[in-house]
C-alpha cells in the first residue's frame, strides 16, 4: 500500500500504469490487458487505476494514444517532408515497419474497442490522419487530400494487416520493403494515367 500512495502522490501513478499496460501488451498481447493486472504490475493498489481510467476502454485509449504519437513520429523520422512517391514509399514502409516491430500495440490502436470520448485518442487520430493527408498535398498537389489520403492509409493499413496476420512475407526487411514501395508506386502510377478515378 505505501507503494501505491507513493506513487500517487510523486503525481505519476498514469503514467506508471500506462508503462504497465505497454508491458504487458508486449508480453501477452491484449488478452492479458485489464486495470486489475495494470495494478499488479505498476505495483499499486487495485482501486489505484481507477483515478485515471474510468474503465478498461479508457485505459486502452490512453495506450493507442501513445502509439498514434509514436507512429507519427516513425513516420516523420522515414522522411520528414515526402515530395515524391518514392519518398511517400519510404513512409509507407516504415508504417508496416512500426506495426511488425509492436504487434500487440498496433492491435490494440486499430483493433480494440475504445473510449468514443476519449479526447487524447481523438486528438492524436486526428493529427495522424492530417499527416497523411499533408503528406497527399506534397506529393500530388493537385489531387483532393482526403479521398487520396484515405485510399493510401487503406493501401498501407492493409498491407501491415497482411504482414501482421501472416499473409505476406515479413521474412527478411527487404521483403517488406520492396513489396511494400512497389504497391505505393503502383497506386501512384495508375492515379497518374487516370486522375479522374481518383479526384472524381
Amino acid at each position: 500500500m505505501s507503494q501505491a500512495s507513493g506513487t500517487y502522490h510523486h503525481g505519476d501513478l498514469r503514467a506508471a500504469c500506462l508503462r504497465a499496460a505497454r508491458d504487458l501488451l508486449e508480453e501477452d498481447g491484449s488478452a492479458g490487458l485489464s486495470l486489475r493486472a495494470v495494478a499488479r504490475r505498476a505495483g499499486v493498489s487495485a482501486a489505484a487505476p481507477y483515478r485515471h481510467f474510468a474503465d478498461r476502454e479508457a485505459l486502452v485509449s490512453a495506450v493507442a494514444a501513445q502509439g498514434y504519437r509514436e507512429l507519427a513520429g516513425h513516420l516523420a523520422a522515414a522522411h520528414p517532408s515526402p515530395a515524391t512517391p518514392g519518398e511517400l514509399a519510404a513512409v509507407a514502409v516504415a508504417y508496416v515497419r512500426f506495426a511488425l516491430d509492436r504487434p500487440a500495440l498496433f492491435r490494440v490502436m486499430f483493433a480494440e474497442p475504445c473510449d468514443p470520448g476519449s479526447e487524447e485518442r481523438v486528438g492524436a487520430t486526428s493529427a495522424l490522419a492530417e499527416y497523411v493527408q499533408g503528406i497527399v498535398r506534397g506529393v500530388l498537389p493537385g489531387a483532393d487530400p482526403d479521398v487520396l489520403a484515405t485510399t493510401v492509409w487503406a493501401l498501407v493499413h492493409g498491407l501491415a494487416f497482411l504482414y501482421l496476420d501472416g499473409k505476406l512475407d515479413a521474412s527478411t526487411p527487404e521483403a517488406v520493403a520492396d513489396r511494400v514501395g512497389a504497391a505505393v508506386h503502383a497506386l501512384f502510377t495508375a492515379q497518374a494515367k487516370s486522375p479522374a478515378a481518383v479526384t472524381g
